[in-house]
């Protein structure tokens, strides 16, 4: 269970992701950015994202995570060594699954 102390605001060059699926038995997709801007209440990701920079208890991938602007419900997380693990993992499995011929 996450402490307190360890809960961060993000700072510029913090490097985080956020995972997708759509349904229980697609894969899990991994996007990944770095916080490039701060303002008072947002970290800004290279790709355009805003974030609430308020770490919140997270049950969505990882137990720490930062909500979306204006969307509460979708969250990016700190990269860990696990996350880049599980994203390689999952890669393979779909790289592997869209090159399967279809019969």
């Amino acid at each position: 269970m996450p402490t307190f102390k360890n809960m961060e605001e993000l700072k510029i060059g913090d490097k985080v992701y956020n995972t997708k699926q759509d349904g229980f038995d697609d894969f899990l997709r991994y996007s990944f950015s770095e916080v490039v801007e701060l303002t008072k209440t947002l970290a800004v990701l290279k790709n355009g994202i805003r974030l609430v920079n308020q770490p919140k208890i997270s049950y969505i991938t990882e137990s720490i995570g930062y909500s979306v602007s204006r969307q509460k419900g979708q969250h990016w997380h700190l990269v860990t060594l696990q996350a880049i693990r599980n994203a390689e993992n999952e890669n393979e499995k779909i790289a592997t699954f869209e090159t399967k011929p279809t019969v």
